[in-house]
């Protein structure tokens, strides 16, 4: 999955056009990961099953899913497949946790 740029649309929608990076990642259960940010935010992001298809499918086996890592200051899996952190600061800045459904 590839990250890209803000755009002015993203501004509109109330997106933070440069979160933090993410520093840590740690698994709390299967679907369930505890994230902070280089600005000391700590927040969850949970992963309802109906969100496991297409890239998303090959986090529903547990041992892939604990193979969650930080890299370019994103949470990331293997493959390419990552999490968008300007979406995820912004619903965990506003809920402490950002639904994956």
């Amino acid at each position: 999955m590839r990250i890209e740029a803000a755009t002015q649309d993203d501004f509109a929608f109330g997106l933070s056009p440069s979160a933090p990076d993410v520093s840590s990642v740690k698994v709390i259960e299967h679907l369930k990961l505890q994230v902070q940010f280089t600005d000391g935010l700590v927040g969850t992001v949970r992963f309802e099953p109906s969100h496991l298809v297409g890239v998303f499918k090959a986090l529903g086996e547990p041992a892939f899913f604990q193979q969650v890592a930080i890299s370019h200051g994103t949470v990331s899996w293997p493959g390419e497949l990552d999490l968008a952190p300007d979406a995820m600061y912004d619903a965990i800045q506003e809920h402490q946790e950002w639904v994956l459904q």
